[in-house]
């Protein structure tokens, strides 16, 4: 669908906007029916310099949180679906939230229902967002669903926030130490280098160690840099392949310390997704295997769709989670009870509740662990090439004292 720009005049004044429609003249007959007299339109060219590239999402989750609760507010004060998409496209901080709230206006004034609307979007929309979005238009309380989905969202940002700020730390440690290192091979340590050859004598193997490696660094920095950038891309691939990516969570899961806190996010995630759309009244099947698709970790997607199949053959739910070791006891349990009660989506928010309270304690923990140790590590980095530097220095200092 193209995008056009236009400027024109209804009997309150000038008016001016953008507007999407297949064509030029469709465009121009949309506007007519709006009272619109079109003095001027230009269809808005995308180009690679100008569309937007994305991966993932494009839309950051807290603007996506943003739009669930003033949606929901205006909806509550009687505002119309129509009225309130297109107030919201005018207001958004986010540039490819506009584009798709502009589309999905047109959409509406053509009559669709917004979750088929919202459904031509889905790097916008996730399917747990359009199947919500869909049960509480049949069942006639969108602005609960609202809540409801930017509630489930703010949870799912405050627990993505936790892990990242505990991740960030090491990470940004470590790409210090990388350059403080570079740093030291490529523009300190080659000035003693002279000195060394003219002091004669067999160097300290850390001396040599650390000369070899500053020679090396000068010379093939850019292989070093490839290596990187390759590793980058390895990963990359491997995360676009099932069987590859369910490997790598594997891994990622196994990983001492970090595995337990991000095992911990995943399960708040499913339990958190799954409480979110029975409370929807989703069916249970269909949310099974939108949870399937936005859990984000390959092991516990498996898990997932065995649990479904064992849910459609008539047998029960959590069989396939008490065989698999990323499923505690816990919540097994309480799927149990919550089948047995017919209250599931109470039980796998309480469950949620529990793993976002267990993810933040362990983010906590985590961080004043690592501090320390990334100090310690990068004072042992600096110190082993300041010490090799120091150790034959001394010993030039001692001969020509000797010498006197």
């Amino acid at each position: 669908m193209a995008r056009f720009k236009y400027s024109g005049r209804t009997r309150q004044g000038k008016k001016s906007g953008m507007i999407s429609a297949s064509s030029r003249r469709e465009a121009m007959q949309k506007l007519r029916d709006e009272g619109i007299r079109v003095v001027e339109m230009s269809e808005i060219a995308e180009s690679l310099l100008t569309k937007d590239i994305s991966i993932g999402n494009p839309v950051k989750l807290q603007h996506f949180v943003i739009y669930l609760r003033q949606f929901s507010t205006l909806l509550k004060a009687g505002v119309s679906v129509v009225e309130a998409t297109s107030i919201l496209a005018v207001q958004t901080d986010s540039k490819p939230l506009r584009k798709a709230l502009l589309d999905v206006e047109q959409e509406l004034k053509e009559g669709n229902p917004l979750s088929d609307a919202t459904a031509k979007h889905r790097k916008i929309f996730s399917p747990m967002f359009i199947n919500m979005i869909r049960a509480g238009e049949a069942g006639g309380n969108m602005d609960d669903t609202l809540d409801r989905l930017a509630e489930h969202f703010e949870k799912q940002h405050n627990t993505r926030q936790k892990i990242v700020s505990a991740l960030a730390y090491p990470v940004v440690v470590g790409i210090i130490a990388i350059a403080v290192v570079i740093f030291l091979l490529v523009s300190v340590v080659p000035t003693f280098v002279d000195m060394f050859a003219d002091f004669g004598g067999e160097l300290p193997a850390i001396t040599q160690f650390v000369l070899n490696s500053s020679k090396f660094m000068q010379k093939f920095w850019w292989l070093i840099v490839l290596m990187m950038l390759a590793f980058v891309v390895f990963i990359f691939m491997l995360r676009r392949n099932k069987q590859t990516k369910y490997y790598l969570d594997y891994f990622i899961l196994r990983i001492p310390i970090f595995g337990k806190m991000l095992q911990k996010a995943v399960l708040a995630r499913m339990t958190r997704t799954l409480s979110s759309l029975f409370t929807s009244s989703v069916p249970i099947l269909q949310a099974m295997s939108i949870v399937e698709n936005v859990v984000e970790n390959e092991v516990i997607a498996r898990v997932v769709r065995r649990s479904r199949d064992s849910l459609e053959k008539g047998q029960s739910l959590t069989d396939p989670m008490r065989a698999h070791w990323a499923f505690p006891p816990l919540i097994t349990q309480m799927i149990s009870i919550g089948e047995e009660t017919g209250a599931l989506d109470a039980m796998l928010g309480k469950v949620a509740d529990f793993y976002e309270k267990e993810v933040e304690n362990s983010t906590d923990r985590i961080k004043s662990l690592i501090e320390p140790l990334m100090i310690v590590v990068l004072a042992a980095l600096v110190g082993t090439i300041v010490t090799s530097i120091m150790v034959p220095m001394f010993e030039i200092f001692n001969q020509v004292g000797n010498t006197q």
